[in-house]
């Protein structure tokens, strides 16, 4: 399918250079940009929601109040 784009001027001369480097067209170059970006959002968790590694099993030190940054700063050892 033939369609117009407007690009900016220099992201349409390196995407031309890196086609005649990579020797394939600027079609073929386009196409495998989107696929890519497509790919990507394909693979991210519904609803943008990510899931955080956690490390450790002990939970909190005793005696430190979650609730107190001077207490967390002060058990990280980082009293400034």
């Amino acid at each position: 399918m033939k369609t117009t784009l407007d690009l900016n001027d220099q992201l349409l001369a390196d995407a031309k250079a890196l086609a005649a480097q990579q020797r394939t067209s600027l079609t073929r170059l386009i196409e495998e940009g989107l696929q890519l970006r497509l790919r990507a959002r394909a693979a991210q968790p519904a609803g943008g929601r990510v899931r955080l590694p956690v490390f450790g099993n002990g939970g909190l030190v005793a005696g430190v109040d979650p609730k107190c940054n001077k207490a967390l700063l002060e058990a990280l050892g980082d009293d400034a």
